[in-house]
This record gives C-alpha cells, structure tokens and sequence, in this order.
C-alpha cells in the first residue's frame, strides 16, 4: 500500500512534530517497590462505591483472593498474549449455582479442542467454584472461569508454560427479567469457523467487533448469517424464533457454541406443548428469509436468560411487540432458575 494513502498519514507534518515535541516532556512513573504499588491500587479501588469483583480464585496463588488490587493474572500467560485459553459463566441466583454440571463439562469439552489440560479434576473444579462463591457472600452474580495453558514466556507455543492455570472470580450483577423487546442488526462481521465457534475460547474480537457494529448503528447487538444463507448464532448468545405455525425453532448447534440455556430451553419448552400454546419445538437449519419472517424473536444465554428481540436491521419481528410466547418462555426458564430441580441448582454454604 502507497504509504500516502493509508488513513494513519492524514495528520500534518506540523502536528506530528508538535506531538513529538510534547513526548518529550512526558515521564513515566517508576514505582521504588511493591508497597507503593499497592498502595497505589488500593487507591484506586478504595474510590469505588461498591466492589463489582468480591472474590477471586487463581491456580498461581492457589487460593481465593479477596483484595480487588491483587486479582492480577500474570503478563507472561498464554491466555493474555496468544489467546490460549477457554472460558464458561455461571450463575449466582439466590444464593444457588445454576446449572454449573453443564457448564463445567462444556468447559471442559473446550479444553480439550484447545489442547489445554486442567491441572484439576471435574469434582475439584466444581468445589473450587462453590467454596469461591461462598467466599464472596455474593447471592446474585456471575461466576465467570478460564482455563489457560498458563505462565511462561512469551513464545507461540506452550511447550515451556510449566503447567495450565485456572482462574475464576465472582460479578456482583444485580439482573432481572427482560421484558421489553430490543433492536438488532445482521452483522458484516465474519463469524468464526466452526472449529472455533463451537469452542468457547478467548478469542472474541470477531464477537467484540461485532457488538461494536451493532451499537454504532443503534441497536443492541446482532445475528451472524452463515456463508450458506443459514442463521447461526448473536456475538455472545443463541437465538431462537417463533413461527406463524407455533413452532420454536433453534438453529442447528453443528457450526455455532451449543449455549446451556439454549439446551435447557429446549428441555423446559415442551410444556408449552402440552399446553397446546406451541406446536412443536425443534432445533434446524434456518434460512435468513424464513427468520426475517417470524413471529417471535428471542436471544437466549445465561445472564440474560432470555432476551426479546422486536426489530432486526430496521424492520419489526411480527407485529414489532414483545410476544406472549417469548415471555411464556422466559417465565419458565426463570422459574428453573429460582425453584427448579436439584439437579439444576446447587445451594452456596455461605458461612
């Protein structure tokens, strides 16, 4: 590329000389030991109001943190500088865990594609987890997780890291049900290969970019179309519809991240069967036209967990309202969440 046409070369010679000079003049603290860092991020995090991150848990520490100044990851992991590593989110609702067995093999399953070993079992990630939650006191959250190939230098592979790391910390995130409808858009952005997309690593910034063109154009996120015309997935969340026929329909999870709400929904949903209010309910292929012309429209994911969507790049979903059918959906997933079985929900033992 002409170097006279590339974006960065807009400014004035007169300005870049004017920043240069300025440069000069800038001096970049050195901090004289660890005290005065600290002393410094205690700073920071005594002018919060309220502490967003009550707790933490890091494998390099092996414990849980609870001072938000040293909730630190090391520079030197592969999961900051390559993009190694995978992640999962749980829920705190009401002093319960929800749905964390699913997630946690989910989890797993991704550490697996990415080539990453846990230096934990299944049982003492998951009582890593609990004791983490019961140590923040928080009752309402997320729980978020990763598993990175770890610390070590900074080369492409992780042949040198001496072992993965895992790190989780607790959200504080005082959420309640969506009832009103949102706006979103179909993203340019590409989406992930299915390798990538059905492994749920770091590497987001196709997903950030994509959220990104969503807000610049009003709306609060998007849907990814598949190079075949077939409705995939939003950055962050699955999306279900409803059509003129009754039916709930969730693309098939071949080529997207087979999201736990997601899966559960499909569980709960058929009580609306019985009901005689859905006819059927199913997970395929679905094409872009025959989305656009649903009646109902929803995101599901597990901070939401069920989002309505009332327009898509401008044009309403049905008749532009929140449908019946989308809050008798999100009515039982929310149900599940506060009272559903034992096998869904797991007590927090607070101290």
């Amino acid at each position: 590329m002409d170097v006279s046409n590339s974006s960065l070369d807009h400014r004035s010679e007169s300005a870049i000389a004017t920043e240069a000079k300025n440069g000069e003049d800038f001096s970049v603290h050195v901090f004289s030991s660890s005290a005065e860092l600290l002393e410094m991020l205690h700073e920071k995090w005594n002018s919060v109001k309220q502490q967003p991150y009550p707790a933490m848990y890091s494998s390099v520490y092996d414990g849980i943190i609870l001072d938000p100044a040293m909730m630190v990851i090391p520079i030197d992991d592969h999961m900051v500088h390559r993009g190694h590593g995978v992640f999962d989110t749980g829920i705190i609702f009401d002093g319960y865990l929800y749905e964390m067995d699913v997630h946690l093999n989910r989890f797993l399953r991704s550490a697996s594609k990415a080539r990453i070993a846990s230096p934990f079992t299944f049982s003492e990630l998951k009582s890593i987890l609990i004791q983490l939650s019961a140590a923040s006191k928080c009752r309402k959250g997320t729980l978020r997780y990763w598993l990175s190939a770890g610390p070590g230098d900074f080369l492409l592979s992780p042949a040198k890291c001496p072992t993965s790391a895992f790190y989780a910390v607790v959200i504080d995130a005082d959420f309640q049900q969506c009832k009103k409808g949102v706006k979103v858009i179909t993203s340019t952005i590409p989406m992930k290969s299915p390798l990538f997309a059905t492994m749920k690593n770091v590497n987001y910034l196709p997903n950030v970019l994509s959220i990104m063109e969503a807000e610049d154009k009003g709306a609060v996120s998007s849907i990814w179309v598949d190079e075949e015309g077939y409705i995939a997935e939003g950055p962050n969340v699955n999306v279900a519809f409803v059509n003129s026929d009754k039916e709930l329909i969730l693309p098939n999870f071949d080529k997207i991240l087979s999201g736990c709400t997601a899966l559960r929904l499909l569980q709960l949903a058929p009580k609306l069967v019985e009901q005689g209010r859905l006819k059927c309910v199913k997970t395929t292929a679905i094409t872009f036209e025959d989305a656009k012309g649903a009646s109902e429209m929803m995101y599901v994911g597990s901070t939401l967990p069920l989002l309505p969507i009332i327009m898509w790049d401008d044009k309403p979903i049905g008749n532009g309202e929140v449908g019946e059918l989308t809050m008798a959906l999100s009515d039982l997933l929310w149900e599940d969440m506060a009272a559903g079985p034992e096998s869904q929900r797991i007590r927090v033992p607070y101290a």
